[in-house]
């Protein structure tokens, strides 16, 4: 475990006049993120009225590992939730109910008591290969994706569990509860051990065409049903808060908390994906596309992932890869610090300042390329040992050359995701942008003409907290359902149409980046076993 200091960002959204309106109902969207907790406090029509923000670290003790510890999400948690409480002066009995957002993915174990035993090995840690591959010939690379929709990936928790159980074997024989990491917060907050199926779904564990655990994976990896939770759809009640952490958060004791979803299914929601037709696309340290499906759609291929919609009987495409904004952020932290210096100088967001300079550089960034394989990749080429490369690399290349050659080369690996998305038949007429990277109207320039479809922003911008605050809505009966929620409160702002001449060079930079690539890929694997 590790100590730190931590950092509290609070924003206010409606006048004091706003808030206290006669019998209006409150709801609380809890986003458990890889760089802090967001804790947003919307009233019933959707409205943000207060917004805590608490960092932490992420610690990578070994080259492709990344761990965080479950302390700094509960203090995260706490700390967040008194904030918008004693700020926004709204009664705690008018808060209706609670939703978790959360990373998928990660691994916390529990002893009998409650207690973690071990940091929590996070999605984007890519240590398990070995682990992956036991799985796969354990259950036969077929029959797991029949499954559970999905191949064994090293991001997935089932390698992960296996790996402490080979590595670290007195701590998994003292391990009696297996959470995801919001469903870790939502223990902490109401005693419950319990998950819902759009987290789950990334486990390699459930069911995912019929919503439940897999007795026949279980059995087959020697894992013990009994360490993991209760499963239910993500809507429904699944706790309340406790005495104990009603007097700690000031949150009224008795106040539900709902099954929530996985960070991409709750900004699906968020963003009104909740019908056939729709997809989004978020650009934060991972890149997403993320589709709604009325049915089960599966690629036999494994290139992209199949989960259960926060939705009731729906499904989800979803594609991660696993350095987007990630790559941008590695780039400004080690190679910007004149710009991050301006930037705190004069207020300004320093990705700001980075869009402007890329904005200088033509489509193409001067026949630069950049792959954005910083932590390997997941979707489409799963393999955890691919490595970032720029190429074509020369002397008139200058900093913005570079800045823009990484935001294309991000655009041109949420494209690879898309094109398989597309050969699945998986139907969208334009797709919605989310995350960090979707405030930046370069990267929406970028992704409009390079897909060759729309790009959309919604009115609303918290879009996991939200989707997780009107999951609760639902479960309280604030709303009758998801899609009818989302009609209500949810609508497009901004729409970004493609440019069809920019669309052609990046259509051929695309091709190169494909090749490269491929090129490369059997020395990535000699790299890292140097």
């Amino acid at each position: 475990m590790h100590g730190h200091t931590i950092f509290l960002f609070i924003d206010f959204y409606l006048s004091k006049e706003d808030w206290f309106i006669p019998n209006m109902k409150y709801l609380i969207g809890i986003d458990l993120g890889t760089s802090g907790t967001k804790t947003v406090l919307f009233d019933e029509r959707g409205g943000s009225v207060a917004s805590a923000t608490v960092e932490y670290p992420l610690y990578q003790p070994r080259n492709g590992w990344a761990e965080q510890d479950p302390a700094d999400w509960w203090n995260a948690c706490v700390s967040s939730l008194r904030q918008v409480l004693e700020s926004s002066g709204v009664n705690p009995g008018d808060i209706a109910g609670i939703g978790f957002s959360g990373q998928m993915h990660g691994l916390v174990l529990l002893d009998e008591d409650g207690e973690v035993l071990r940091n929590s090995i996070i999605w984007c840690d890519g240590r398990t290969s070995a682990e992956c591959a036991e799985i796969t010939e354990a259950i036969g690379a077929r029959r797991l994706i029949e499954i559970s929709a999905n191949p064994a990936l090293t991001g997935f928790t089932a390698g992960k569990i296996l790996w402490v159980r080979k590595n670290e074997p007195e701590i998994y024989a003292r391990a009696r509860h297996i959470l995801l990491p919001k469903d870790y917060l939502r223990y902490k907050l109401t005693g419950v051990f319990a998950t819902e199926v759009s987290d789950a779904s990334g486990m390699n564990l459930l069911d995912v065409p019929r919503r439940r655990w897999s007795a026949e994976i279980l059995e087959k990896l020697a894992i013990d049903p009994a360490l993991l939770p209760s499963m239910h759809e993500s809507y429904e009640v699944t706790g309340y808060i406790t005495d104990e952490m009603a007097a700690l958060t000031g949150l009224k004791a008795g106040t539900p908390v709902v099954g929530g979803a996985g960070d991409n299914a709750a900004a699906a929601i968020g963003t009104g994906i909740v019908e056939s037709g729709k997809a989004f696309i978020t650009i934060g340290t991972s890149g997403v596309i993320f589709a709604h499906s009325d049915n089960v759609t599966i690629d036999p291929k494994g290139r992209v992932h199949t989960f259960c919609s926060a939705v009731p009987g729906a499904w989800t495409v979803m594609s991660c890869t696993l350095a987007a904004g990630g790559s941008l952020q590695w780039f400004k932290n080690n190679f910007c610090e004149p710009e991050s210096e301006k930037a705190a100088e004069t207020g300004q967001d320093v990705y700001v300042l980075l869009d402007k300079m890329a904005m200088e550089v033509p489509a193409g960034s001067n026949r630069l390329l950049f792959l954005p394989y910083l932590m390997g990749e997941r979707s489409p080429v799963l393999q955890p040992e691919a490595r970032g490369v720029f190429f074509g690399l020369s002397g008139m290349h200058k900093k913005a050359d570079l800045i823009r050659a990484v935001m294309e080369g991000v655009v041109y690996s949420q494209k690879d995701c898309l094109d398989v998305l597309r050969e699945m038949r998986v139907p969208f007429k334009e797709i919605s942008a989310t995350g960090g990277g979707g405030k930046s109207p370069l990267w929406r320039r970028m992704m409009a003409d390079a897909f060759g479809c729309p790009i959309a922003v919604a009115d609303k911008a918290e879009g996991p907290a939200l989707g997780a605050a009107i999951l609760a809505g639902v479960g309280t009966g604030v709303y009758n359902s998801v899609p009818e929620a989302c009609a209500e409160l949810i609508h497009v702002k901004q729409r970004q149409e493609p440019d069809l001449a920019n669309g052609e060079i990046y259509g051929r930079y695309y091709n190169l980046y494909k090749r490269v690539y491929a090129q490369l890929a059997g020395q990535f694997e000699t790299l890292s076993l140097l």
